[in-house]
């Protein structure tokens, strides 16, 4: 395992600043809505109260890393079936937020 570069914490921190500011606006949005007194089952039904869960933050962190060193590579190994994967797993990691 190599160890972390200054690009690879930067990258960490964002998605740690990112997912902060999700969970601000949510709390804020709910805590408005209590205040206000508007809280329904429509309303609880369109927040989302799970946050991801550290198993599939790693999942996620893995997909990118993967993809990233796929893009970084596909120069030197030229093959058709590297890049359907590296397409594949982008897909699936931009469908999946």
């Amino acid at each position: 395992m190599k160890p972390a570069s200054k690009r690879d914490l930067f990258k960490v921190i964002d998605i740690s600043t990112k997912e902060l500011h999700q969970r601000i606006d949510m709390h804020r949005y709910l805590m408005a809505t209590i205040l206000d007194q508007r809280v329904g089952d429509g309303t609880l039904k369109r927040l989302s109260l799970s946050p991801c869960s550290p198993v599939e933050t790693r999942l996620r962190e893995a997909l990118s890393e993967t993809i990233e060193v796929l893009e970084q590579t596909r120069k030197a190994f030229k093959s058709k079936r590297l890049e359907a994967l590296r397409k594949r797993l982008t897909q699936v990691l931009t469908n999946s937020k």
